[in-house]
């Protein structure tokens, strides 16, 4: 019995995913780029008003305006980087798929004004006795940097084998 269920789940799980030559590649692009939209809309959200909000007042040794999760350094770092991490990806993704789009620029100077944004508010509402934003830029340039070395890598393993 248990046998028909997975086989059903499979089925199912199958029946949605991109399948080449059958499925247009239109189609696909407009479906990443709606994830990575809500994506990136999702992780500037969390990263203008972190998890837990902002303290209110300047009592106990908090300023206000600052996170409230920030009082728990290690987590709080995890939280950005990867959170940082997920917005710039989505971005990355969002630029590529736009390429050459009408208003190619005009996306590119919005999403370029929206990273500054982020960087900014997590700036802000970050106590300065626990700044390391080393980890922070580095993984917003990571996607960035990872998808420069992959085509730079394909760009000189096809110039050898020609």
């Amino acid at each position: 019995m248990a046998i028909a269920s997975t086989t059903r789940s499979k089925s199912w799980f199958t029946h949605f995913q991109y399948k080449d030559g059958e499925d247009l590649a239109a189609d696909a692009r407009n479906v990443l780029l709606v994830v990575a939209t809500l994506i990136a809309a999702v992780t500037f959200q969390a990263g203008v008003n972190p998890p837990g909000g902002v303290w209110q007042d300047d009592d106990l040794g908090h300023k206000a305006g600052s996170a409230i999760y920030a009082s728990r350094k290690q987590a709080y770092y995890v939280f950005l980087v990867f959170n940082t991490m997920a917005l710039s990806t989505s971005v990355l993704v969002i630029m590529s798929l736009t390429y050459r789009f009408p208003f190619h620029l005009e996306i590119l100077i919005t999403t370029a004004s929206m990273l500054g944004t982020y960087g900014s508010a997590i700036f802000a509402v970050t106590p300065y006795e626990s700044y390391r934003f080393k980890y922070v830029l580095t993984a917003s340039a990571l996607p960035f940097l990872l998808r420069g070395l992959i085509r730079m890598f394909y760009m000189c393993r096809s110039k050898i084998y020609k």
